[in-house]
């Protein structure tokens, strides 16, 4: 998909340079050719020579280093016109201003303001600077001008703070640059996907709910957003993903409800969701006190609404898909879902395997359809696994 495909690395001050490199090594791997420009502040954290070295072109530093060709006399030209795609990896505070704010004063700056091709920034920082009010208006600015921003992962940051702040793993940041260059197959196309743990309130303060991250569901809309649908995400779990109609809800009956609406008009239904299959009976109006006399309480539950069965009992033209997460018997579970729930494929997977269960980022997928043998895929990302999916979907 990268092969021959002119990629501009831009690289700046942050921590985070140094997996750089790998996203270097990466886009090499796939037969692009790849420019790295560093600003001042990136080479101390990482020499050019190793980008050098990595990319097999020497590194664009400053808009006065002598050229190798007399037509390239005026850098940050000739590189606006080279590129195809224009990446910022890390892409600091610093930068995200300039570019917002048509600052050009290095190379970097200069550079990026001269170029029309396609760009892609990956914020990375201190969760309190990603906060700053400052640094979110002048991302706004940018997502307004058209530019790609990619959300950084949350976890432990350098300075010994856990929050949102890291550079988004390998695989993440491939399937973004990938995404520029990727065959809109399923433009015009509508597909809804539903994502996360429903919650069934026992009292104000609690409820009932499972182990589900919604990892997978934000994968399948993703990719399904990528290559050209037009995505309605109903979920349970924070998405802060662009360009998709996102809705929120909490309880199955709400998802029910959302899905009603929505589903008339739909090519394409992926219940990625874990619907939960009771809810309590009764809900408290104030917050259930412990008692100290009772050692036990009893919460009585009724059956929540089967929202893939009832859904799919209603399909047309629509392609419907379940999703079957066991802990055993995984295959004769899968089938009878298949056969009683109206859905075109079940996607069943073993949650109790290491790797394949609820808040990691890989899985393990067994592909369910009538009249076909089971297709087990093998252990991947769930980015991939949505890829793999949606491949299927558009051959089958």
């Amino acid at each position: 998909m990268l092969k021959d495909k002119h990629i501009a690395v831009y690289v700046t001050g942050g921590i985070a340079a140094y997996k750089s490199l790998g996203i270097v090594r990466a886009l090499i791997k796939q037969e692009a050719i790849v420019q790295v420009i560093m600003t001042d502040a990136a080479q101390k954290f990482v020499t050019p020579l190793t980008f050098a070295t990595l990319s097999q072109h020497p590194v664009i530093t400053d808009n006065f280093t002598p050229q190798t060709s007399p037509d390239d006399f005026i850098p940050h030209i000739q590189l606006a016109l080279w590129t195809d795609l224009a990446i910022v990896v890390p892409a600091t505070a610093n930068i995200i201003g300039k570019m917002a704010n048509g600052i050009a004063d290095d190379i970097t700056s200069t550079s990026l303001l001269a170029t029309t091709a396609p760009k892609l920034i990956f914020p990375t920082m201190n969760t309190d600077m990603y906060d700053n009010p400052a640094v979110q208006k002048n991302l706004q600015t940018l997502q307004e001008m058209g530019i790609q921003i990619v959300e950084p992962a949350e976890g432990f940051l350098a300075e010994g703070m856990t929050g949102k702040g890291r550079l988004p793993e390998l695989s993440v940041i491939m399937n973004a640059i990938e995404n520029n260059f990727t065959e809109k197959k399923l433009a015009g196309k509508k597909v809804v996907v539903t994502a996360g743990g429903t919650k069934e309130a026992i009292d104000p303060v609690r409820y009932i709910g499972n182990r589900s991250s919604g990892k997978m569901g934000l994968a399948m809309a993703t990719v399904a957003r990528d290559l050209g649908a037009e995505v309605t995400l109903i979920t349970t779990v924070d998405a802060p993903l662009a360009g998709m109609n996102i809705i929120q809800v909490q309880t199955a009956s709400e998802m029910m409800q959302q899905l009603q609406d929505v589903f008339p008009t739909t090519d394409a239904l992926v219940m990625a969701a874990a619907v939960a299959d009771f809810k309590p009976l009764h809900v408290a109006d104030q917050k259930i006190k412990k008692n100290d006399d009772e050692d036990l309480f009893t919460i009585e539950l009724t059956k929540n609404p089967d929202i893939l069965k009832t859904i799919a009992a209603t399909k047309n033209k629509q392609f419907v898909v379940g999703f079957a997460a066991e802990t055993q018997n995984l295959l004769s579970n899968a089938e009878k879902k298949l056969a009683h729930k109206n859905a075109d494929v079940i996607l069943a997977n073993n949650v109790a395997n290491e790797g394949s269960g609820f808040g990691v980022d890989t899985n393990r997928i067994t592909l369910l359809q009538k009249n076909h043998e089971p297709t087990t895929w093998p252990l991947m990302s769930k980015i991939d696994v949505a890829k793999k999916f949606w491949d299927f979907y558009i051959n089958r």
